[in-house]
């Protein structure tokens, strides 16, 4: 026990003894001798707050405090931290059950409570308050101020600390004091005045102020209760802030006059402290002045001016030299808005003022100013001046919100009523949290300066703001921090715009323009009120920026949902289509969705990069990747790499999805069931104009822009020597396609077998020799070792330089830039790299592998025409297997069997090859009828390029010209084949009528349309065959049943088929037309029903045929002119009601060609009575019906048509 004693002696001596080196220190004006007694003042003082706190117990406890300096919180304490001079504190009890709770630290602090930020003149006073010692200065926050505690010394026995936040540049903590402090000194009780003061009342005092020229008062004293109070102003020229005082009705309890002080000595501004609404006051020694830039005048203070609590008994009325007259007693008129402001209408609501006190239960931005109050209001101190405050707040904070805007129903996302208040209103602190501050993410430390310029420059109204700091965060989620950092996206400076602002800037300019800019004092001392947050229309989202994942998930969603077999296959064709042909149908179709097809619009943003696996170009953002497809401008290709790494922002795009779907539908009964679909898969990209889009470059710390371009870089071959760049000019002629290549291995370099390669190749011209960099530029170039030889050279890139596929465009001048300074950088390597026959045919003696480390830079940009094939190339017999280029609007793209494998067609479906087929109308100039051309794309260029879509403008470049064993010209895809899109599928559909002609215009040579329309006359029926065939392999179905031998099909379903050849004359010519199916209902003048009840009347017998003359019919062997059946369709052909005049909308039944020429006219006999007539007649044309509709008649043919 003597131990223990003697333990503790020790100990409280040590404490002691540390106590009072601390406190002459620390305390101690400087220069001075140790001041013992006040070193005993400090110690009783902590001794007697200690017993206050209801510590009974033994004093051993405060052994365990330690004394702290301002200097040791700023520099040692690097967490959040509380303190209590007790043993336990209820609140901090409360408050630690929670993990967010403060850390509790046993120190002692002591300082000086001040509003001057140090050693420095009164004028840089503020209004804010700070603890000061020997060691420095730390700003704090104190609830209940009493003036009287300026410049005295304390104990302060309850506070928490907090280090700089991120955002804090001033890179100072601060303090909460959270109880009373305690004075070491006793404080000088301040007398009552020793005779009443005079003081002027609110109504008196307005009557002055309007009257001033009539009554001199100098610096008279004003009394009332504290009815507003504004914001603490801050400008960097002044700061202040406008108390109003207030009279009330005894009668009504009601506030009947009220008079206006603005406050901005810098001595006074701490009176913001103290002021509560609701208390009375008198403020001494005022005068009247004018406001600077203002017509109206307003009580202030002066320096000698003085604020104390009013009590009755020391104040009186003021006497004046005369009593007012009853005029002058009318109330003064307060300063009002301009009257030449229009009123709104419609729309715009009134925002309701109030006052509201609250606990603040959320951070929802705090760089934006925006809280969450009792779980259900938003609260909104952005359009303050609220960084002393944001320091303060945070989640357990008790406020009191005085003349406070409630905002409901503000639209752009935001559900909740908004509190928000301006210039004339005032957020007072009444309660500390005792939580800790939360995770300060880089978004709220760099965005700070993008929020308030959003405020005070751009002027945004709260409903456009609330909506726009969602819309960073947006941003911020897709692009930061990998894509973007955050302080490159958010960081805003005076002339220099943050990219997340140049971003928002259209979108901003077209939801709310320009306003005038915010006046503080019109702001406070203007009625009625008139401020940013007054009048507010309900906003309608204006756009959202979602990351690339969620819209290719969403084009994804919705291409799957639209996807509709029978709408792909209409049900008057799919009824007649087999098995195989209804699933190659639904092979592919495609989707296009525009930012306005969303709700709210999108806007598309992402960097720019290009793939060196893929070869395309893709945007890119936090999310993910898509492909995109992008034109400088209509027929202008992309051509400079320096794209790359650029932010691209589009309002106007198209989001291409093309659906992919593997299906076994047996037919088409059974296209409702899902369950038939055994394969889909979608390819999703984006097509858009860089005209229509915002390109920005985004900053980054690199040497040289040529590395903003660089593809993927791989370790140099050359570690050792100078890295001097070299770099050479070449003329771009050719480019090939980009497809799996075979691609050469020196012999010797790998045991492995060599696999194709993703690659192509490029043919063009050396126009210089190699430039070495000198500087910041190109030295001259080096002479040519062979001025007299060819200087054409092909160009192989492989691996990752087929990043630069997409900025490879003919007639466009490149320079290739090589890291290192070897001489045999540019050397080409001769024709062992690939085989000779390739150069010839490029025209090119030698070539060269562009390495992956090498970059490409646009030198010039030429506007050149591209080499177009003639018509007669295209279409004429003399050019066969040879390679032509033009360019077309492709019409259609199916899914098909190649050609070559239709030609060894075994009835194997199976073993088909697909391929895609384009049917293009080729562009030619002074054409009025283009003619049509097929274009099939076989492995290995399937998948085929981005952009191939009907309505889409596209230059082919050497295709491989064909002509099918029906003399029809096609072309096929290979490997030198260029594709470049040269504008996308119109927006808008609209179909144009097919032309009316003469049929004889289509015996001319010259331009006629591939699809037309014509009246005409039916001749006869030449041939007609109904049949029923099995859906899976088209063999003749009697009775329902399939008659293939040897093998079952798989399904027993059967569709009907129906063939037509008529024969028709509009009195220029003849044509023989070709119906199939519904066209044949349509031709025999049947009904639905009545079609329906002849084609079940076939089923039986599987099928009919007939063949006809000009007099009555020939029948197949499998037919007797005695059936009901044969009889019948005899009768129907041959009846009036089928030779007819009809309109006959049809296409050729060859496409455009001059492989072989039209016949010649014929000599034909005619029989008229008994006349026999020899004529010329033109060839009969063959065409394909499109459709037969019936004549219609003028009104007063009527009649006699129907006759």
């Amino acid at each position: 026990m003597a131990a223990c004693r003697a333990q503790a002696s020790c100990s409280k001596e040590a404490w002691l003894e540390a106590a009072h080196t601390f406190i002459q220190e620390t305390l101690c004006p400087a220069g001075q001798e140790p001041n013992i007694q006040l070193t005993k003042l400090v110690i009783d003082c902590v001794k007697t707050t200690w017993l206050s706190q209801g510590n009974t117990g033994s004093i051993q406890l405060l052994l365990s405090f330690s004394f702290v300096s301002v200097q040791n919180l700023r520099t040692h304490q690097q967490l959040p931290c509380c303190s209590h001079l007790s043993p336990s504190s209820s609140a901090h009890e409360d408050a630690g059950r929670n993990w967010k709770s403060l850390h509790r630290e046993h120190l002692l602090l002591l300082g000086t409570l001040t509003d001057l930020p140090g050693d420095l003149e009164t004028k840089c006073r503020d209004g804010s308050l700070y603890v000061r010692d020997n060691t420095g200065v730390l700003g704090c926050e104190l609830i209940d101020l009493d003036l009287s505690w300026l410049g005295h010394l304390f104990l302060f026995p309850s506070w928490s600390y907090f280090p700089p936040a991120k955002w804090n540049s001033s890179g100072r903590g601060h303090l909460e004091l959270w109880d009373t402090p305690v004075p070491v000194f006793p404080l000088a009780i301040t007398p009552g005045p020793l005779t009443p003061i005079p003081v002027l009342y609110p109504e008196m005092a307005s009557c002055l102020l309007r009257h001033r020229s009539k009554f001199k008062i100098v610096k008279p004293n004003l009394a009332g209760k504290l009815v507003r109070l504004s914001a603490l102003v801050r400008s960097e020229k002044t700061a202040y802030f406008v108390l109003s005082l207030g009279e009330t009705s005894p009668a009504t309890s009601q506030t009947v006059s009220q008079v206006s002080i603005i406050v901005q000595i810098p001595a006074q501004l701490v009176w913001h402290h103290v002021l509560r609404p609701d208390k009375a006051y008198v403020l001494t020694g005022l005068r009247i002045s004018k406001i600077r830039g203002h017509s109206y005048y307003i009580w202030t203070t002066s320096p000698s001016s003085h604020l104390m609590l009013l009590k009755p008994e020391s104040v009186q009325t003021v006497e004046l030299e005369r009593p007012f007259l009853e005029a002058e007693l009318n109330p003064c008129p307060m300063p009002s808005k301009s009257p030449d402001k229009k009123e709104h209408k419609g729309l715009v609501r009134k925002s309701k003022l109030l006052h509201y006190v609250g606990t603040v239960t959320g951070v929802l931005n705090e760089a934006a100013g925006l809280y969450e109050l009792d779980g259900q209001l938003v609260l909104c101190l952005a359009y303050q001046q609220f960084h002393g405050l944001q320091r303060v707040i945070r989640p357990g904070v008790h406020l009191e919100l005085k003349d406070v805007h409630l905002l409901q129903s503000v639209g752009g996302g935001t559900t909740r009523p908004v509190l928000a208040p301006c210039f004339r209103g005032a957020v007072l602190l009444r309660g500390f949290s005792h939580q800790k501050l939360g995770f300060q993410t880089s978004l709220q430390v760099f965005g700070s300066s993008l929020y308030a310029h959003l405020v005070w420059e751009n002027q945004l109204g709260l409903p456009l703001y609330l909506w726009t700091t969602k819309a960073v965060e947006e941003l911020a989620f897709k692009l930061c921090p990998f894509t973007l950092r955050y302080h490159q996206f958010l960081k805003h400076s005076p002339g220099n715009p943050s990219l997340g602002l140049q971003l928002l800037a259209p979108t901003l300019a077209l939801a709310q323009p320009s306003t005038c800019v915010r006046n503080a004092h019109s702001e406070i001392l203007e009625e009625p009120h008139d401020c940013p947050l007054q009048e507010y229309a309900r906003l309608k989202t204006p756009c959202s920026f979602p990351t690339l994942a969620t819209l290719k998930e969403e084009g994804q969603l919705r291409a799957w949902a639209s996807f509709d077999p029978k709408a792909l296959v209409p049900l008057l064709n799919a009824a007649y289509l087999p098995s195989f042909e209804l699933n190659r149908c639904l092979a592919w179709s495609w989707l296009c969705l525009l930012p306005c097809t969303f709700d709210p619009a999108q806007v598309l943003l992402g960097v720019l990069e290009a793939s060196s696996r893929k070869g395309c170009l893709q945007l890119r953002d936090q999310s993910g990747s898509l492909p995109c497809l992008l034109l400088a401008k209509r027929s202008q290709p992309v051509t400079d790499p320096q794209l790359i790494g650029c932010l691209v922002r589009a309002e106007r795009f198209q989001l291409i999805i093309e659906r992919h779907v593997t299906s076994n539908f047996p037919s088409w009964k059974e296209l409702d069931m899902a369950g038939f679909i055994q394969n889909r898969q979608a390819r999703v990209y984006i097509q858009l104009f860089l005209a229509d889009a915002l390109i920005l470059p985004v900053p980054r710390p690199t040497l040289h822009s040529a590395t903003l371009t660089a593809p993927p870089q791989t370790e140099s071959p050359h570690p050792e020597g100078p890295h001097i760049r070299q770099s050479r000019l070449f003329l771009l002629s050719h480019k090939e396609a980009l497809m799996m290549r075979n691609s050469y291995v020196p012999q010797g370099t790998s045991s492995e077998i060599p696999q194709p390669t993703l690659s192509f190749h490029v043919s063009g011209t050396w126009l210089t020799g190699t430039q070495r960099e000198e500087g910041n530029q190109w030295g001259p170039p080096e002479a040519l070792r062979d001025e007299n030889k060819d200087q054409k050279i092909l160009l192989i890139f492989l691996g990752s330089s087929v990043y630069w596929f997409e900025f490879l465009h003919p007639g466009q001048v490149y320079r290739l830039v090589a890291p290192s300074a070897f001489t045999t950088a540019f050397e080409a390597e001769g024709s062992s790299c690939v085989s000779q026959h390739p150069l010839e045919l490029a025209g090119c003696v030698s070539c060269l592998t562009v390495q992956d480390e090498w970059t490409l830079e646009l030198e010039s940009s030429r506007n050149t025409l591209l080499p177009q094939s003639s018509l007669t190339q295209l279409l004429s017999d003399n050019f066969i297997n040879i390679l032509v280029s033009f360019s077309a609007e492709i019409l259609s793209r199916t899914v098909c069997e190649s050609p070559l494998a239709c030609r060894r067609k075994c009835g194997n479906t199976k073993a088909m090859r697909r391929c895609v087929k384009l049917t293009v109308a080729l562009q030619i100039a002074d054409c009025e009828f283009p003619p049509y051309l097929d274009i099939y794309i076989e492995d290995p260029h399937l998948p085929p390029p981005l952009g191939l879509l009907p309505g889409a403008q596209v230059y082919f470049s050497q295709l491989e010209k064909r002509v099918s064993r029906s003399n029809n010209v096609y072309c096929c895809f290979r490997s030198s084949t260029y594709v470049q899109v040269l504008g996308f599928p119109s927006e808008t559909t609209i179909s144009a009528p097919l032309p009316h002609i003469y049929l004889a215009e289509l015996l001319r040579g010259g331009q006629t349309p591939f699809q037309a329309s014509a009246s005409c006359h039916v001749v006869c029926i030449i041939s007609l065959q109904l049949l029923w065939v099995c859906a899976h392999c088209t063999s003749i179905c009697p009775q329902g049943k399939c008659s293939r031998q040897g093998h079952a099909c798989p399904t027993q379903a059967s569709v009907s088929q129906a063939s037509l050849r008529l024969l028709v004359e509009d009195g220029t010519a003849e044509a023989m037309v070709t119906c199939k199916n519904h066209h044949v209902a349509a031709a025999l003048r049947l009904g639905p029903s009545e079609w329906t009840s002849l084609l079940e009347s076939v089923r039986e017998p599987g099928s009919v045929a007939l063949q006809f003359r000009e007099l009555g019919a020939q029948l197949e062997s499998s037919a007797s002119i005695q059936e009901p059946l044969t009889l019948f369709l005899w009768t129907l052909c041959t009846s009036p009601s089928v030779l007819r005049s009809i309109v006959l909308s049809f296409e050729l039944e060859k496409k455009s060609s001059n492989i072989t020429p039209l016949e010649s006219s014929r000599l034909q006999q005619f029989h008229c009575g008994e006349l026999q007539l020899l004529t010329r007649v033109n060839p009969r044309l063959r065409l394909v019906c499109l459709s037969i509709e019936e004549p219609e008649y003028p009104s007063s043919l009527g009649a006699f048509a129907s006759s």
